[in-house]
């Protein structure tokens, strides 16, 4: 899924090719997409983009009269910029805008329809549509101490929650806890002010460095290479990947449609966290360490 990085680069890209821009048309080809019945898709036609910006992992496209488009891209969902002169959207795109420079299009991979666009009428919608989380690039430590301590949870769920955080999600909720040292199962409760203080400092240099990276990357062009597994990446992806730092081999915890990716050397003292299914499958037979496993490995 697209967080706080890859966001903010699409908004930067579509700022730039469609502020001041009337929306001329727009297609959608599936009705599943649109979340939606007021106002209606004709009312936008004619209008003038006069802001794009992000709202969690959304992105919002304001218009004259405050009206405002809102996209989620969920895990699967991309955009993609056409210009104009070139061929048009394809069947394949789930919706279309058109500009007078260009086409501005989304996408979804596989067969599950979990992107959605919503349309909305005034501010006040869009603050209802607000999950709450706090943008961690805009606070202080003293704010990023207070939602941490607000629930306890793990600190990995808590990360991941964007009624307390804004943007972050499995991946680089990954990258921060590695660059921290720090357990994602540590309860949020059990966190000493040091332990928070070394979080934010990993945070703000996590999302930071993978932004300025996916600007350098993009350049002037459209980011067309927005996905959660890059092979810069520490450890989220690197499953029996060597750690960058110390070498060892990437861990996993499974659960539904997710992984938690960590290194047991660098974040839980050499201990392996149990996953769920595994644990499950093996009972007393699940390795507790890293030594343990590389033993049954080589038994």
């Amino acid at each position: 899924m697209p967080e706080l990085p890859d966001i903010t680069v699409y908004v930067e890209a579509i700022l730039a090719r469609i502020t001041g821009q009337p929306l001329d048309t727009v297609l959608i080809q599936t009705p599943f997409l649109l979340r939606t019945v007021e106002p209606k898709l004709d009312v936008f036609i004619g209008r003038r983009v006069r802001t794009v910006g992000r709202l969690g992992k959304r992105i919002v496209i304001g218009f004259d009269d405050d009206l405002f488009i809102v996209l989620h891209l969920m895990i699967a969902g991309r955009l993609h910029w056409i210009p104009a002169g070139k061929k048009g959207p394809k069947k394949s795109d789930l919706a279309a805008f058109g500009f007078p420079n260009g086409w501005l299009t989304l996408t979804e991979a596989g067969s599950k329809r979990r992107a959605s666009l919503a349309l909305v009428r005034g501010r006040d919608a869009i603050a209802a549509i607000d999950r709450g989380g706090l943008e961690v690039l805009d606070a202080t430590i003293e704010q990023f101490a207070a939602r941490l301590r607000s629930e306890n949870h793990t600190v990995k769920r808590s990360l991941t929650d964007p009624r307390l955080f804004s943007g972050i999600g499995n991946a680089y909720s990954d990258e921060i806890l590695h660059r921290a040292r720090m357990s994602p199962v540590k309860l949020t409760s059990r966190l000493t002010d040091d332990e928070i203080a070394g979080l934010f400092s990993a945070t703000l240099a996590t999302l930071r460095e993978w932004t300025d990276r996916l600007r350098a990357e993009a350049g002037d062009e459209f980011p067309e290479k927005v996905t959660a597994f890059r092979p810069e990446m520490a450890v989220h992806g690197k499953y029996r990947e060597p750690c960058p730092v110390c070498g060892s081999p990437i861990q996993r915890i499974r659960y539904a449609d997710n992984e938690t990716n960590y290194c047991a050397t660098c974040q839980t003292e050499g201990k392996l966290l149990a996953d769920r299914a595994l644990s499950r499958l093996l009972g007393q037979d699940w390795p507790r360490s890293l030594d343990e496993m590389e033993e049954r490995l080589n038994a």
